[in-house]
């Protein structure tokens, strides 16, 4: 009788066929999850950013609001004049006491509100990043949180304009510059959210000349600007 060889196979019982099933499920599924978190990220920080640049200044405006209502922003408050023998204005100063205060005081304000902003307020539904009008505000939320940045500022700042003949309207203007970190599940970012306000303006009136000529800037113009001076000098 001649030797045989004889070969055995032992085929793979079904929990083990359903374990490497599962692996094989599980590895597509975070790959999958990689690659849309590494697509969608961009799309994540801008909508990140924009909310939290709504918040800062729904922030601002009401903080600005409150201290115009109160009283507490207003132009003889923050300005004074000093006029020469005739009456006349002859120098805008400003009450820098009172400026500094304010601007510590509304910067100071602002920063604890956005402090006290929730991360449910902020928090992106997943259905906003798919871009399908359809999902968009459904699913579950992105946590989104925001910390203010100590290199925020708040400043007065005064504008002068011509508003007509010999008159010069004064703008006070509150600029702000709010830096918050944007914190989302493994990254953050810093933004700055920066406003300019007028919290308070006035028109100073000087005497009025006998005549009057005004000189375009624009090159073209300088010979009719330069006739009517001629007209009307006598």
């Amino acid at each position: 009788m001649t030797p045989g060889f004889f070969y055995y196979h032992r085929w793979p019982d079904g929990r083990q066929v359903r374990r490497v099933l599962l692996f094989l499920v599980v590895s597509a599924v975070l790959a999958f999850l990689l690659h849309a978190g590494a697509q969608m990220r961009p799309l994540l920080g801008s909508l990140a950013s924009t909310r939290v640049s709504n918040a800062v200044n729904r922030i601002v405006y009401q903080a600005v609001n409150e201290a115009i209502d109160s009283g507490q922003i207003a132009y003889e408050q923050l300005v004074s004049y000093e006029k020469d023998n005739e009456g006349r204005i002859a120098m805008v100063r400003s009450n820098m006491a009172a400026v500094n205060r304010l601007q510590s005081q509304i910067l100071d304000l602002i920063l604890s509100r956005i402090d006290q902003v929730s991360a449910r307020e902020l928090s992106i539904p997943v259905g906003s990043l798919t871009g399908s009008p359809l999902l968009a505000g459904r699913g579950p939320r992105i946590s989104v949180r925001m910390e203010s940045v100590g290199s925020s500022s708040a400043r007065f700042e005064n504008q002068f304009e011509s508003a007509g003949i010999n008159q010069t309207k004064h703008r006070i203007v509150l600029r702000i510059d709010v830096y918050v970190s944007i914190l989302l599940p493994g990254y953050s970012a810093v933004t700055q959210v920066s406003n300019e306000i007028t919290v308070a303006e006035t028109v100073i009136v000087g005497e009025v000349p006998d005549t009057y000529t005004y000189f375009s800037t624009v090159p073209a113009e300088y010979d009719a600007d330069a006739k009517d001076y001629i007209l009307n000098k006598d």
